[in-house]
């Protein structure tokens, strides 16, 4: 390739992490990229885990097949484990030749010429770049090449990092909203309870009849509080997909959210027809999606009423459907604005089960949240 043609493929590349793409779309874009331009048979990209393995393992040059043939995701071992220890470029001329060279599995591809460059922000590695098999072996060209896209792989991963711990913020703080208005209107309930005890009790003797309507006020009062500490539990324990399912466990949170609301906040409702049952990493992607959804809806559309759906799809999976009849938005000038960190999250969770998630609004005519996830 030329260097105008090597040029034109590497600035797509670093557009990607710039543009609606979602992380692991971005990831691959840089994969592919590398591999092409440094004229490698094969190249990957990993990010790992807390539990010795890896969160994500992008690969190409290699089909689907083959990919099934070798099995799992691999462990951190060997040249694997390097990498993600030691901050420093490593290229080979043979990776078999070197002595921390560990293993493969049988159906893994032979590898001899080797580049692998970390992905990093400051003194930390959030994953690295891996090439193989380059004939005549890799150049300090290539490898200046490969670090350029592994900074804005660094860069990706980062953006993402920082939009997960965002959300768990906002999310932890939503909490404690919902906690305290909880928390109030039960000592409301609490306190008028006490008051009407005391009025049965000074009228039990002088007018029994006046006495037992303030002792069928209490018995209200008492299921209404008893209902409000029932929804905080509800809402301050984490969710039991695997006990409840995911039906019930989101019918629950709508029905916390309309309570929390308040008279002054939007009406929320549920339905469903009969969704098929997903394996569980399916179901959070759903539930996670929808209090995405909800929070967005509840916090910024100013809408009277949203309503949630989740039905039964063409691929044997779900659809949700998230719907508000709020201000709604541009979402292409949001897009543009790069003030679509909350799009590109439902994307990312929906492309890690194989599927989709799409907005549509408008200014002026509500917003509709859109998630297929396919079966198992």
């Amino acid at each position: 390739m030329d260097e105008l043609g090597t040029a034109r493929r590497l600035s797509a590349a670093v557009l990607a992490v710039s543009d609606q793409l979602t992380v692991p779309e971005v990831l691959q874009t840089i994969v592919d990229t590398a591999r092409e331009l440094a004229g490698a048979e094969y190249a990957a990209l990993g990010v790992p885990d807390d539990g010795g393995s890896f969160a994500q393992f992008l690969v190409s040059g290699m089909s689907a097949e083959q990919q099934a043939a070798i099995g799992p995701l691999p462990r951190q071992h060997g040249f694997l484990a390097v990498m993600l220890r030691e901050p420093a470029t490593q290229r080979l001329d043979d990776i078999r030749a070197d002595p921390r060279f560990g293993w493969w599995p049988a159906a893994h591809p032979a590898l001899t010429a080797f580049l692998g460059v970390p992905v990093t922000s400051g003194d930390e590695i959030l994953g690295a770049l891996f090439l193989a098999n380059k004939p005549g072996g890799f150049t300090a060209n290539d490898e200046e090449l490969v670090r350029v896209l592994a900074a804005h792989a660094a860069i990706a991963l980062t953006h993402a990092r920082l939009y997960a711990r965002s959300r768990e913020l906002t999310i932890a703080e939503e909490r404690a909203r919902i906690a305290h208005d909880l928390h109030d209107a039960v000592a409301q309930r609490l306190f008028g309870l006490r008051l009407t005890v005391q009025a049965a009790d000074l009228l039990l003797d002088r007018d029994p009849k006046a006495a037992r309507a303030r002792l069928s006020e209490v018995s209200a009062l008492a299921r209404e509080a008893a209902e409000e500490l029932h929804a905080a539990v509800l809402e301050l324990r984490p969710a039991r997909l695997a006990e409840d399912g995911l039906p019930s466990v989101l019918r629950k949170q709508v029905q916390i959210l309309d309570r929390a609301s308040g008279a002054d906040g939007p009406r929320l409702t549920y339905a469903e027809d009969t969704p098929p049952p997903l394996p569980l990493a399916h179901q959070a992607v759903v539930l996670r999606v929808a209090q995405e959804a909800l929070h967005n809806a509840v916090r910024h559309a100013s809408a009277d009423q949203i309503t949630v759906s989740l039905t039964k799809n063409g691929n044997n999976g779900v659809r949700l459907l998230v719907r508000d009849d709020g201000v709604g938005f541009d979402v292409d000038g949001t897009v543009r604005a790069g003030r679509s960190l909350g799009l590109r999250s439902m994307r990312d969770r929906a492309c890690s089960v194989r599927g989709d998630a799409t907005i549509s609004s408008s200014p002026g005519a509500g917003t509709t949240v859109r998630l297929e996830v396919p079966g198992a």
